[in-house]
């Protein structure tokens, strides 16, 4: 079996400072460490259990089908700090038909990211009679 110690998502941006803007300033994730110099430098980001790291530089912006699912404690303040950072909102928070309350952006490249709230009396929390 594989014994994995650590993870991080992998993302080459078009153009690092624009998305090291956004990921930084704008979402607020804070800098777990950075490596190497100037504007190419590499910046990865805490994500609550696992990292996110922007590294290189691509030619393209990535395929939509990845995507970044990030759970907050409340989702609607999430919203209206974002709002008032200036990122556009995708779609406002929604509660979805599985119980969870969403909200969808894009980063500088169009990366689709989901902000996700679980509310109290929803089963990832708990299960009755467990």
């Amino acid at each position: 079996m594989v014994h994995v110690l650590s993870g991080r998502v992998l993302l080459r941006p078009t153009d690092p400072e624009r998305s090291r803007v956004f990921y930084g300033d704008q979402l607020g994730l804070a800098v777990y460490r950075e490596f190497g110099t100037g504007p190419e430098r590499s910046t990865v980001y805490f994500l609550g259990g696992g990292f996110l790291e922007l590294s290189g530089r691509s030619e393209a912006p990535p395929a939509t089908d990845v995507r970044l699912w990030l759970q907050v404690a409340d989702v609607t303040a999430a919203h209206e700090e974002l709002v008032a950072k200036g990122v556009e909102i995708v779609r406002p928070p929604v509660r979805e038909p599985w119980g969870l309350v969403e909200m969808w952006v894009a980063d500088p490249d169009g990366t689709p990211i989901v902000l996700v709230e679980v509310p109290a009396d929803h089963p990832i929390r708990h299960r009755p009679g467990i």
